[in-house]
């Protein structure tokens, strides 16, 4: 009789185990599916807000403005184009219009289009962006609080812009003294801001 009832008490510990084992792994089996769930619902947020921010990038804005094609040529050509595109910044870029690509000399320009000049590009390109956001109320109060109404912006090609009143529009001079019009101001981006100019900054030549 004690041996029926120790095993019994046997086969009813075992099932309550076999039970707290099945429950415990039906828990572990659950909260793994909960956590992939939430992972697979984080990278589609991610994918969201990435796929949004390109969609709004200096790089799209570019391409959506029709005076700018130059430009965005120019920065396929130095392979910068995903730059403006994924990168978060915040970038301030001075883009030159087409008239002003126009105003440079064609073969060099083209010269300078060619895949083998692609580094001599982008450090031309470089010079026409800033590695923060500043906006031309921004620009206007950085000139006014300079001692002598000119402020430096150093670019992401490591050279400064000087920039200037020139009655009521905000003009940039280069490393060789001459001047870009800020033509259109403050176009806002995912990851910066864009101005127009109406003129190609260039570098002191070497």
């Amino acid at each position: 009789m004690k041996t029926r009832f120790l095993w019994v008490l046997l086969a009813v510990f075992a099932f309550s185990l076999t039970s707290c084992e099945d429950t415990k792994k039906k828990e572990e089996e659950k909260a793994e599916m909960e956590q992939a769930e939430a992972q697979r619902q984080a990278e589609m947020e991610a994918e969201k807000e990435r796929m949004e921010m390109e969609s709004n990038s200096i790089a799209a804005k570019a391409m959506a403005t029709d005076s700018l094609s130059t430009l965005v040529s120019a920065l396929k050509s130095a392979e910068l184009a995903a730059t403006f595109t994924e990168d978060e910044g915040p970038f301030t870029v001075f883009a030159p219009t087409n008239s002003a690509f126009d105003a440079v000399d064609d073969a060099a320009l083209e010269e300078l289009m060619m895949s083998e000049n692609k580094d001599q590009l982008a450090e031309l390109l470089k010079y026409h962006v800033v590695n923060q956001e500043i906006t031309a109320a921004d620009l206007s109060q950085m000139i006014q609080d300079a001692e002598n109404g000119e402020a430096t912006i150093t670019t992401l090609a490591g050279v400064d812009l000087t920039a200037m009143m020139e009655g009521e529009n905000i003009v940039l001079k280069d490393e060789n003294g001459n001047t870009a019009t800020i033509i259109a101001t403050d176009i806002e981006a995912s990851n910066g801001i864009v101005h127009l100019i109406d003129a190609v900054v260039m570098k002191k030549a070497a």
